[in-house]
C-alpha cells in the first residue's frame, strides 16, 4: 500500500471520508442512552434492575425477574441544536425528529418447579444510536487553503501530471489519491513546469511571486440514519436468588453524511491559461486549454462529499443479577463484539472558478466516479457491572458501570483480508470509554412513581490524538478518500428526569432526557505546504420527551 493522505490531528468522528478507515469504525460504534422511558428516566442504570424492555439490550438477566408477561412501545421526540462557533461568530441549527424509538414483547411461564420457578422469553426492538446532526459555519480570515494540502502530499508522492489530467479512467487506471485528481483537474492544484510538482492557490506571507493571500471559508456537515437492534432472550431464575438471560441481537445500520466546504480567496495564485495550438512547445493540456504557469487573481471553489454506508451484523449477550437479600441486587452481563458486512459508497466534486488577468475566466465542475466498496466490522465488546439497593418498599437507587474497549475494533475486506493500516490506526487513536449511570425511583403511592438520572460517557481518544500529535489517516486503502474534514468529540453527559403510572396491568411512563456533548470541527489539517487551519467548536444539545405505554398480563 502506497503512503496515505495524512490528516494529522485529534478525530473521533470522520466528516466524509471516502471509505473504511479507523474513523468510521468509530463511528459505526457509538451508542445513545435510548430505550423505554423508565429506562431512560433513570440515566440507563438497570443492569441490576431488570423488568424492563431495555434490558434486553443491556443485561439480558433482567429477563428473570420477570413473573408476568409484558408487551409495550415507546415514542420518542427528539429536539436537536447544534451551535458551531468560530472566530468570525457563531450559527446554530435546530431540528425535531419524531420516531418509535422501541416496542417488544415478553413471555413468562411458572414451571412448577422449586429450582427455576418462572422461565421467560422476549423480542424487541430497540433504536440503539441515531446520526441525526448538522451544523454549519464560516472562517472570516482563512490562514491557509486545502489546496495547498491536497498540492503537499501530491507533490511528496510523486504524481506526474500524466496520472492526474482526464476521464474517469484516471482513478482507477493509476491508482494515484483521488483528491489529487480531483484538484489537479479543478485547478485548484497547478503544476510547476513540466514535473510532478504543484502549488496549491494560497501565497504565504513572504512570497516573492505576489502578495499574501486573504480568504473566507465556510462548511456545512449534514449527518442522518441510525443504528437499529432487533433482540430475542430468553432466561429465568434459579431460586428467586440468581436470574439469568442470554440473547442474539440482529443490528442495522444506515448512515448518511453530506458535506460542503467552500473557499473564496482573494491574491490567489491561479493557473494561466491560453487555447492550447499544435505548436504549443510546453504545458500541460486540461480541458482545451494550455495551463501555461500561474499568475495572481481571485479564485474560489466548493468542494462537495456525499458517503452512505449500511449493513447488517449479529451479536451475542449473556448476563445475571443475583439478589443476595432482598435490599441488594448486583448484575453482570457482557457483549459480544457486533460482526458487520457493510456497503459503502461516497462520490465528490468540486464547482469552481476564478478570474483571470490574462485569458478567459474559466467557470467549470469536476466530479468523481461512485466509490463502491464491501467490507466487514468488528465493534468493541462491552462489559457492565451494576449494583442496586431497595430501600423500604417505595426507594430504588441503581449504579452501573460499563467499559468499553474501543482499541479492539477491526476491518476487514469483503474477501477477509485484514487491513493491518486500519488496526494500527485504531490502537494508535483510541482507548477504551468508561461509561457511568446512576439512578432513582421513588414511589409516591400504589399508582405514581417519580424518577432521575445521570449519566457520563467519556471520551474514547488517546491524549496524543486529542492534541493532535500524532499523524492522522483519512483516506482508505485506495487512497479514494477526498474530504480531510474531521471533527473530535469530547464526552457526553445526560441528565434525566420523569414519571411513572401504573393502574392494575396498564402502565404509562413520560421522561425527559438532556444530552450535552462538544465537538471541534477541522476543515482539514496542517502538512508543511500549509498553515493549520482555524477549527469550530460544536456545541450539540438534544432535548428528548419519551413516552412509553405497556400491558401487564
Amino acid at each position: 500500500m502506497k503512503k496515505r493522505i495524512i490528516t494529522a490531528a485529534a478525530c473521533a468522528i470522520p466528516m466524509a471520508l471516502m471509505a473504511q478507515t479507523a474513523l468510521d469504525l468509530y463511528q459505526m460504534s457509538a451508542y445513545d442512552l435510548r430505550g423505554t422511558a423508565r429506562f431512560m428516566s433513570m440515566g440507563g442504570a438497570f443492569g441490576a434492575l431488570g423488568g424492563d424492555l431495555s434490558t434486553l439490550n443491556q443485561n439480558p438477566g433482567g429477563i428473570g425477574v420477570y413473573r408476568k408477561s409484558e408487551v409495550g412501545v415507546t415514542l420518542d421526540i427528539d429536539m436537536q441544536s447544534a451551535k458551531s462557533t468560530t472566530l468570525s461568530g457563531m450559527e446554530s441549527i435546530n431540528q425535531t425528529k419524531v420516531a418509535c424509538n422501541n416496542f417488544g414483547y415478553i413471555g413468562s411461564i411458572y414451571t412448577g418447579s422449586e429450582t427455576m420457578p418462572f422461565f421467560q422469553w422476549g423480542a424487541s426492538y430497540n433504536r440503539a444510536a441515531s446520526f441525526n446532526r448538522r451544523y454549519k459555519g464560516t472562517f472570516g480570515s482563512m490562514n491557509g487553503s486545502l489546496s495547498n494540502y491536497i498540492a503537499g502530499y501530491t507533490t511528496d508522492e510523486n504524481w506526474p501530471s500524466s496520472t492526474l489530467v482526464g476521464s474517469d479512467n484516471n482513478y482507477f487506471a493509476y491508482n494515484a489519491p483521488w483528491m489529487s485528481i480531483l484538484g489537479y483537474n479543478s485547478f485548484i492544484i497547478n503544476p510547476v513546469g513540466n514535473g510532478s510538482n504543484y502549488n496549491g492557490l494560497w501565497r504565504e506571507t513572504g512570497d516573492i511571486t505576489g502578495p499574501a493571500s486573504t480568504g473566507v471559508s465556510t462548511f456545512d456537515v449534514e449527518e442522518r440514519g441510525y443504528i437499529d437492534e432487533y433482540e430475542i432472550n430468553f432466561g429465568g431464575n434459579i431460586r428467586d436468588v440468581v436470574y439469568w438471560g442470554i440473547g442474539f441481537g440482529i443490528t442495522d445500520i444506515d448512515y448518511t453524511q453530506s458535506t460542503y466546504y467552500t473557499e473564496d480567496i482573494e491574491n490567489a495564485r491561479i493557473p494561466q491559461q491560453r487555447p492550447a495550438t499544435p505548436d504549443d512547445p510546453e504545458g500541460d493540456i486540461v480541458d482545451g486549454q494550455v495551463v501555461d504557469g500561474t499568475t495572481t487573481g481571485n479564485g474560489g471553489f466548493g468542494l462537495a462529499n456525499a458517503k452512505h454506508i449500511s449493513g447488517s451484523g449479529y451479536n451475542f449477550k449473556a448476563g445475571i443479577i443475583v439478589r443476595p437479600i432482598n435490599e441488594l441486587r448486583l448484575g453482570f452481563a457482557v457483549h459480544t463484539p457486533t460482526y458487520y458486512n457493510l456497503t459503502q459508497t461516497a462520490l465528490a466534486d468540486i464547482d469552481y472558478g476564478y478570474g483571470y488577468t490574462s485569458g478567459p475566466a474559466k467557470p467549470d465542475y469536476t466530479g468523481t466516479p461512485e466509490d463502491y466498496v464491501q467490507w466487514k466490522y468488528r465493534t468493541p465488546w462491552r462489559m457492565i457491572v451494576s449494583a442496586a439497593g431497595v430501600i423500604g418498599s417505595r426507594a430504588i437507587v441503581s449504579v452501573d458501570y460499563e467499559y468499553r474497549p474501543y482499541q479492539t475494533m477491526s476491518a476487514k475486506s469483503d474477501g477477509g483480508y485484514e487491513y493491518s493500516d486500519i488496526q494500527t490506526d485504531v490502537k494508535s487513536y483510541y482507548k477504551a470509554s468508561n461509561i457511568l449511570r446512576i439512578g432513582a425511583e421513588y414511589r409516591l403511592n400504589s399508582h405514581l412513581s417519580v424518577r432521575a438520572g445521570y449519566a457520563y460517557e467519556s471520551t474514547p481518544t488517546k491524549t496524543e490524538f486529542q492534541e493532535s500529535k500524532i499523524p492522522v489517516y483519512t483516506s482508505n486503502p485506495d487512497d479514494s478518500g477526498t474530504n480531510p474534514s474531521y471533527s473530535v468529540d469530547k464526552s457526553s453527559q445526560y441528565i434525566t428526569c420523569g414519571l411513572g403510572y401504573r393502574y392494575k396491568n396498564f402502565y404509562a411512563d413520560a421522561a425527559y432526557v438532556h444530552k450535552h456533548r462538544e465537538s471541534t470541527f477541522h476543515p482539514y489539517t496542517a502538512n508543511s505546504y500549509t498553515s493549520t487551519p482555524y477549527s469550530a467548536t460544536i456545541a450539540q444539545n438534544s432535548n428528548n420527551i419519551v413516552l412509553s405505554v405497556g400491558l401487564k398480563f
